[in-house]
């Protein structure tokens, strides 16, 4: 794995569960362009690397938590005017890492607001706070974490427990 790997690896390791980080068996990484278009990108990239993983069982629950935290990291993370510094700073990017016996989806985006502090108008907030229930109650757990270093934004997470076969 990459440095860009490493580094997205870090933040995800303070903010999960215990997990032992050499126990990660595979993972597999895009990234997203910053148009609407990206969540159908970002569910077929789901159910191709779920398929390799043979969890393609679990493609139903992880695809629709995948499809709102890419949605939410468009909509609340990319503003038109963000700045474009080397086409990085406002990269989004879809993250699937598989453990023994969890799954992880996390995305980047280049926004350090946290996902639960939306304030403004009444159907802003209702409808972002739709989209965190759904990541609730499909999940077994999901949070954030400000990235730290020389990437800018933070990482907004979901894990799923895997039972045995």
């Amino acid at each position: 794995m990459g440095t860009n790997g490493s580094t997205m690896l870090e933040p995800l390791r303070q903010g999960l569960p215990p997990i032992d980080p050499a126990a990660v068996s595979s993972s597999a990484s895009c990234a997203l362009p910053p148009r609407y278009e990206a969540v159908r990108g970002a569910r077929r990239f789901t159910q191709s690397t779920l398929t390799q993983w043979d969890l393609h069982d679990r493609f139903d629950d992880v695809s629709l938590v995948v499809s709102e935290l890419v949605t939410n990291a468009l909509r609340h993370a990319l503003p038109a005017d963000a700045p474009h510094e080397d086409g990085q700073a406002t990269a989004v990017r879809l993250h699937l890492m598989h453990w023994t016996s969890r799954l992880v989806c996390a995305v980047r985006d280049p926004s350090r607001q946290s996902p639960e502090a939306r304030t403004g108008g009444e159907d802003f907030a209702a409808e972002s706070g739709r989209g965190l229930f759904l990541v609730d109650s499909f999940s077994d757990s999901w949070g954030w974490h400000p990235l730290a270093g020389t990437l800018h934004g933070k990482v907004v997470w979901a894990l799923f427990r895997l039972g045995p076969e």
